[in-house]
C-alpha cells in the first residue's frame, strides 16, 4: 500500500531545518573568523601568537609582515609570565 506523500511533509520539512541550520552556522563561523575555516585543537602558543596578531592587525586572523612594530606596540606587552612552581 503506498505513503501519502503527506506522511512525507513532515520529515521533509526537518531535513531541510537541519541543512539550513548547519549552512547557516558555517557561514556565521567563516564570517566570524575573516573567510577562513576555524581553527581547532588552539594550545597556548596559538593563543599568544593570535593575541600578537590581534594587537599588531586588529583582527585575531590577521598577520602583517612588516618588520617595524607600529608605535606604542613596543609599550603594550601582551606576554603572560609563568607562575614558578614553588
Amino acid at each position: 500500500m503506498p505513503v501519502p506523500f503527506e506522511t512525507l511533509l513532515p520529515y521533509a520539512i526537518m531535513i531541510g531545518m537541519f541543512g539550513a541550520t548547519g549552512a547557516g552556522m558555517t557561514a556565521f563561523k567563516k564570517w566570524q573568523n575573516e573567510g577562513l575555516m576555524p581553527r581547532y585543537s588552539l594550545d597556548q602558543w596559538d593563543r599568544q601568537m593570535m593575541e600578537r596578531d590581534r594587537r599588531l592587525t586588529g583582527t585575531f586572523r590577521g598577520q602583517t609582515d612588516n618588520p617595524v612594530a607600529p608605535p606604542g606596540f613596543e609599550f603594550s606587552n601582551g606576554w603572560k609570565l609563568e607562575k614558578r612552581y614553588t
